[in-house]
Protein backbone atom coordinates (compact mmCIF):
# COMPACT_ATOMS: atom_id res chain seq x y z
CA UNK A 1 0.00 0.00 0.00
CA UNK A 2 1.66 3.11 -1.34
CA UNK A 3 2.33 5.96 1.47
CA UNK A 4 0.66 8.40 -1.27
CA UNK A 5 -1.92 6.37 -2.40
CA UNK A 6 -5.73 7.41 -1.14
CA UNK A 7 -6.42 3.89 -0.09
CA UNK A 8 -3.25 4.39 2.25
CA UNK A 9 -5.04 7.47 3.65
CA UNK A 10 -8.27 6.61 4.04
CA UNK A 11 -7.40 3.27 6.17
CA UNK A 12 -5.13 5.22 8.57
CA UNK A 13 -8.45 7.09 8.89
CA UNK A 14 -9.79 4.22 9.47
CA UNK A 15 -7.66 3.01 12.38
CA UNK A 16 -7.23 6.20 13.79
CA UNK A 17 -11.87 6.56 14.01
CA UNK A 18 -11.73 2.90 15.28
CA UNK A 19 -9.45 3.41 17.88
CA UNK A 20 -10.93 6.64 19.42
CA UNK A 21 -14.55 4.85 19.18
CA UNK A 22 -13.16 1.81 21.11
CA UNK A 23 -11.03 3.98 23.41
CA UNK A 24 -13.81 5.51 25.87
CA UNK A 25 -13.31 3.10 28.40
CA UNK A 26 -9.66 2.92 28.33
CA UNK A 27 -10.03 6.81 28.92
CA UNK A 28 -12.15 6.03 31.49
CA UNK A 29 -9.95 3.69 33.51
CA UNK A 30 -6.92 6.18 32.58
CA UNK A 31 -8.39 8.83 34.75
CA UNK A 32 -9.72 7.08 37.36
CA UNK A 33 -5.81 5.43 38.16
CA UNK A 34 -4.71 8.99 37.85
CA UNK A 35 -7.53 11.35 40.28
CA UNK A 36 -5.75 9.85 43.50
CA UNK A 37 -2.16 11.21 41.78
CA UNK A 38 -0.84 15.14 43.28
CA UNK A 39 -1.48 17.17 40.38
CA UNK A 40 1.99 17.83 38.89
CA UNK A 41 1.66 14.16 38.42
CA UNK A 42 -1.18 12.83 37.14
CA UNK A 43 -0.17 14.65 33.67
CA UNK A 44 2.38 12.42 33.38
CA UNK A 45 0.78 9.62 34.86
CA UNK A 46 -2.05 10.38 31.72
CA UNK A 47 0.57 10.64 29.21
CA UNK A 48 3.00 7.40 30.09
CA UNK A 49 0.05 5.68 30.63
CA UNK A 50 -1.82 6.42 27.40
CA UNK A 51 1.41 5.54 25.59
CA UNK A 52 2.40 2.35 27.32
CA UNK A 53 -1.19 1.26 26.67
CA UNK A 54 -0.95 2.39 22.55
CA UNK A 55 2.19 0.18 22.87
CA UNK A 56 0.84 -2.98 24.24
CA UNK A 57 -2.23 -2.58 21.62
CA UNK A 58 0.13 -2.97 18.76
CA UNK A 59 1.14 -5.79 20.12
CA UNK A 60 -1.79 -7.32 21.13
CA UNK A 61 -2.75 -6.13 17.14
CA UNK A 62 -0.17 -8.25 15.86
CA UNK A 63 -1.16 -11.26 17.68
CA UNK A 64 -4.88 -10.50 18.04
CA UNK A 65 -6.40 -14.00 15.87
CA UNK A 66 -4.48 -16.02 17.96
CA UNK A 67 -4.97 -14.59 21.06
CA UNK A 68 -8.50 -14.65 21.51
CA UNK A 69 -8.79 -18.24 20.27
CA UNK A 70 -7.45 -19.30 23.90
CA UNK A 71 -9.57 -21.00 25.97
CA UNK A 72 -10.21 -19.03 29.58
CA UNK A 73 -7.81 -15.83 28.32
CA UNK A 74 -11.59 -13.77 28.54
CA UNK A 75 -12.44 -15.18 32.10
CA UNK A 76 -8.88 -14.30 33.88
CA UNK A 77 -9.11 -10.80 32.03
CA UNK A 78 -12.98 -10.49 32.91
CA UNK A 79 -11.53 -11.08 36.76
CA UNK A 80 -8.65 -9.00 36.54
CA UNK A 81 -11.49 -5.76 35.73
CA UNK A 82 -13.55 -6.70 38.44
CA UNK A 83 -10.30 -6.19 40.98
CA UNK A 84 -9.11 -3.53 39.22
CA UNK A 85 -12.89 -2.07 39.13
CA UNK A 86 -13.22 -2.49 43.12
CA UNK A 87 -9.34 -1.08 43.81
CA UNK A 88 -10.38 2.09 41.98
CA UNK A 89 -12.93 2.49 44.30
CA UNK A 90 -11.20 2.08 47.65
CA UNK A 91 -8.83 4.71 49.91
CA UNK A 92 -5.33 3.64 50.02
CA UNK A 93 -3.61 3.23 53.43
CA UNK A 94 -0.83 3.51 55.37
CA UNK A 95 0.68 1.27 58.23
CA UNK A 96 -1.15 2.73 60.94
CA UNK A 97 -4.46 2.74 58.98
CA UNK A 98 -5.10 6.24 58.21
CA UNK A 99 -6.08 7.09 54.89
CA UNK A 100 -3.20 7.96 52.08
CA UNK A 101 -3.49 11.52 50.49
CA UNK A 102 -2.22 10.35 47.14
CA UNK A 103 -1.66 7.22 45.83
CA UNK A 104 1.97 6.45 44.28
CA UNK A 105 2.50 7.28 40.30
CA UNK A 106 4.23 3.76 39.15
CA UNK A 107 0.96 1.62 40.79
CA UNK A 108 -1.17 4.19 38.87
CA UNK A 109 0.35 3.61 35.35
CA UNK A 110 0.56 -0.03 36.23
CA UNK A 111 -3.75 0.03 36.53
CA UNK A 112 -3.63 1.72 33.15
CA UNK A 113 -1.70 -0.53 31.45
CA UNK A 114 -3.04 -3.61 33.08
CA UNK A 115 -6.75 -2.42 32.46
CA UNK A 116 -5.98 -1.53 28.68
CA UNK A 117 -4.57 -4.91 28.07
CA UNK A 118 -7.02 -6.64 29.27
CA UNK A 119 -9.80 -3.85 27.64
CA UNK A 120 -8.02 -4.48 24.10
CA UNK A 121 -8.77 -7.69 23.64
CA UNK A 122 -11.75 -7.22 21.63
CA UNK A 123 -11.00 -3.58 20.79
CA UNK A 124 -7.96 -4.99 18.35
CA UNK A 125 -9.57 -7.07 16.08
CA UNK A 126 -11.61 -4.17 15.06
CA UNK A 127 -8.06 -2.44 14.77
CA UNK A 128 -6.76 -5.03 13.04
CA UNK A 129 -9.12 -5.60 10.26
CA UNK A 130 -8.65 -1.57 9.42
CA UNK A 131 -5.32 -2.29 9.09
CA UNK A 132 -5.35 -4.68 6.58
CA UNK A 133 -2.36 -6.27 7.78
CA UNK A 134 -0.46 -2.84 6.85
CA UNK A 135 1.87 -2.86 10.47
CA UNK A 136 3.34 0.86 9.82
CA UNK A 137 0.07 1.80 8.66
CA UNK A 138 -1.45 -0.05 12.05
CA UNK A 139 1.71 2.06 13.91
CA UNK A 140 0.85 5.52 12.64
CA UNK A 141 -2.71 5.35 13.15
CA UNK A 142 -2.62 3.96 16.53
CA UNK A 143 0.07 6.61 17.37
CA UNK A 144 -2.00 9.57 16.21
CA UNK A 145 -4.21 7.91 18.58
CA UNK A 146 -2.29 9.16 21.53
CA UNK A 147 -3.14 12.49 21.93
CA UNK A 148 -6.32 12.35 21.55
CA UNK A 149 -6.65 9.66 24.42
CA UNK A 150 -4.68 11.97 26.53
CA UNK A 151 -6.98 14.45 25.56
CA UNK A 152 -9.67 12.49 26.45
CA UNK A 153 -8.74 11.41 30.09
CA UNK A 154 -7.88 14.46 30.87
CA UNK A 155 -10.94 16.10 30.22
CA UNK A 156 -12.49 13.67 31.88
CA UNK A 157 -10.43 13.53 35.06
CA UNK A 158 -11.57 17.75 35.76
CA UNK A 159 -15.25 16.47 35.56
CA UNK A 160 -14.27 13.83 38.26
CA UNK A 161 -13.21 16.43 40.27
CA UNK A 162 -16.48 18.45 40.05
CA UNK A 163 -18.79 14.78 39.89
CA UNK A 164 -17.02 12.29 42.11
CA UNK A 165 -19.65 9.59 41.70
CA UNK A 166 -18.35 9.37 38.12
CA UNK A 167 -15.81 7.53 39.89
CA UNK A 168 -18.84 4.62 40.75
CA UNK A 169 -19.69 4.77 37.20
CA UNK A 170 -16.46 4.38 35.60
CA UNK A 171 -15.93 1.56 38.77
CA UNK A 172 -19.39 0.13 37.08
CA UNK A 173 -18.42 -0.07 33.23
CA UNK A 174 -15.44 -2.12 34.08
CA UNK A 175 -17.79 -4.63 36.01
CA UNK A 176 -20.15 -4.69 32.71
CA UNK A 177 -17.20 -4.70 30.37
CA UNK A 178 -15.72 -7.92 32.64
CA UNK A 179 -19.21 -9.72 32.48
CA UNK A 180 -19.75 -8.95 28.35
CA UNK A 181 -15.80 -10.60 28.19
CA UNK A 182 -16.69 -13.80 30.41
CA UNK A 183 -19.75 -14.85 28.04
CA UNK A 184 -17.61 -14.42 25.03
CA UNK A 185 -15.16 -16.88 26.15
CA UNK A 186 -14.63 -19.45 24.17
CA UNK A 187 -14.20 -22.25 27.22
CA UNK A 188 -17.66 -20.71 27.88
CA UNK A 189 -19.29 -20.49 24.92
CA UNK A 190 -20.97 -23.79 24.87
CA UNK A 191 -22.03 -22.91 28.46
CA UNK A 192 -23.61 -19.45 28.04
CA UNK A 193 -25.16 -21.02 24.52
CA UNK A 194 -27.27 -23.44 26.22
CA UNK A 195 -27.86 -20.90 29.37
CA UNK A 196 -29.67 -18.12 26.32
CA UNK A 197 -31.52 -20.71 25.19
CA UNK A 198 -33.29 -22.25 28.15
CA UNK A 199 -34.26 -18.72 28.62
CA UNK A 200 -35.34 -18.08 25.22
CA UNK A 201 -32.92 -15.07 24.99
CA UNK A 202 -30.30 -13.99 22.44
CA UNK A 203 -26.47 -14.31 23.43
CA UNK A 204 -26.34 -10.65 22.66
CA UNK A 205 -29.57 -9.93 25.60
CA UNK A 206 -27.35 -12.70 28.25
CA UNK A 207 -24.40 -10.58 27.63
CA UNK A 208 -25.63 -7.55 28.90
CA UNK A 209 -27.54 -9.17 31.68
CA UNK A 210 -24.42 -10.85 32.32
CA UNK A 211 -22.23 -7.29 32.07
CA UNK A 212 -25.37 -5.68 34.15
CA UNK A 213 -24.58 -8.21 37.22
CA UNK A 214 -20.88 -7.38 36.71
CA UNK A 215 -21.45 -3.73 37.22
CA UNK A 216 -23.67 -4.36 40.27
CA UNK A 217 -20.99 -6.71 41.32
CA UNK A 218 -18.39 -4.21 41.50
CA UNK A 219 -20.43 -1.85 43.16
CA UNK A 220 -21.37 -4.35 45.82
CA UNK A 221 -18.29 -5.05 47.01
CA UNK A 222 -16.77 -1.22 46.56
CA UNK A 223 -19.45 0.02 48.62
CA UNK A 224 -19.08 -3.19 51.31
CA UNK A 225 -15.17 -2.89 51.55
CA UNK A 226 -15.42 1.04 51.73
CA UNK A 227 -18.50 1.18 54.22
CA UNK A 228 -15.95 -0.93 56.20
CA UNK A 229 -13.19 0.96 56.17
CA UNK A 230 -14.80 4.05 57.24
CA UNK A 231 -16.79 1.92 60.12
CA UNK A 232 -12.61 0.87 60.86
Amino acid sequence: MNVGSMEFWLALLEIIWVNILLSGDNAVVIALAARSLPPQQQRTAIVAGSAGAIVLRIVLTLVAAELLLLPWLKTVGALLLVYIGVSLLLPEKDGDGTEKQYNSLWAAIRTILVADLVMSLDNVVAVAAAAHGNVPLLIIGLAISIPLVIFGSTLLLKVIERLPVIVWLGAALLGFIAGEMLVSDPALGGVFDGFAASLHASSHQLALAIGLVGALLVLAIGWIFTHRNKTE
